[in-house]
């Protein structure tokens, strides 16, 4: 009786360890990635253009920024890209009447406009690449469909040539018209962030649901870098 006795106490007690480092282990395990994990996930800048050397290496002192530009929303009014200084934005480059990748696009960028949508600093825009077709009227009522958040998700249209050249030496990334393929115009399915003083951030494939998880979770990263700074 004894002999039992004790062992119920040993199986007792260690019942008990147990039960305590399944409770402490979790909590510590926790606490070490609050304290050493903390802002180890960084957001790179892309496109550096000037450095200087300090105390044994490279310091980047500048980079690419988006360069203004003055173009027309889907409500008829200027869109200056100064204006979007101080907002962190993801862009694209689209066509309303384009059969393929970009309603993909579209509706993940809806999903995007969800997920931030109670953030007034997080800005979409989307520009087409057939200002031909896409007036402001067109634009305006392509946003009404796809439930832009006025202020919000911005349609931008304008001069052809401005167009293009913005995507391809401010965004750097391709677009124009496509004359050997099915679709008319020639566009790049990534969605670009860009940080509030201009810089690029990240490029995500659009049309693939797991890169644009990325994106939701990377702007979530980059609103904690400027909220510590």
């Amino acid at each position: 009786m004894n002999v039992n006795n004790g062992s119920g106490k040993k199986v007792k007690l260690l019942l008990g360890v147990l039960a305590i480092l399944l409770i402490v282990i979790p909590t510590v395990f926790f606490g070490m990635l609050m304290i050493f994990g903390k802002n180890h996930y960084n957001i790179p800048v892309y496109f550096p253009l000037d450095s200087v050397y300090e105390n044994g290496k490279y310091k980047v002192t500048s980079y690419h920024v988006i360069p203004d530009y003055t173009l027309i929303d889907q409500n008829g009014k200027a869109f200056k890209g100064k204006s979007l200084k101080g907002n962190i934005y993801i862009a694209d480059f689209f066509f309303t009447s384009c059969p393929g990748t970009c309603p993909k696009m579209t509706n993940q960028l809806k999903r995007v406009q969800e997920a931030y949508a109670s953030s007034p600093d997080i800005k979409i825009v989307s520009y087409t690449v057939d200002p031909g077709h896409d007036s402001v009227e067109v634009l305006k009522n392509f946003a009404k469909k796809n439930d832009a958040i006025p202020g919000k998700w911005f349609f931008v249209t304008g001069a052809k040539d401005s167009i293009y050249n913005l995507a391809q030496t401010g965004y750097y990334i391709s677009a124009g018209e496509e004359r050997t393929s099915s679709e008319a115009f020639l566009h790049s399915t990534k969605l670009i962030l860009v940080d509030k003083e201009g810089r690029i951030r990240g490029y995500y494939d659009g049309i693939v649901q797991s890169e644009v998880d990325r994106l939701i979770t990377e702007i979530k990263v980059l609103l904690h870098e400027y909220s510590n700074q």
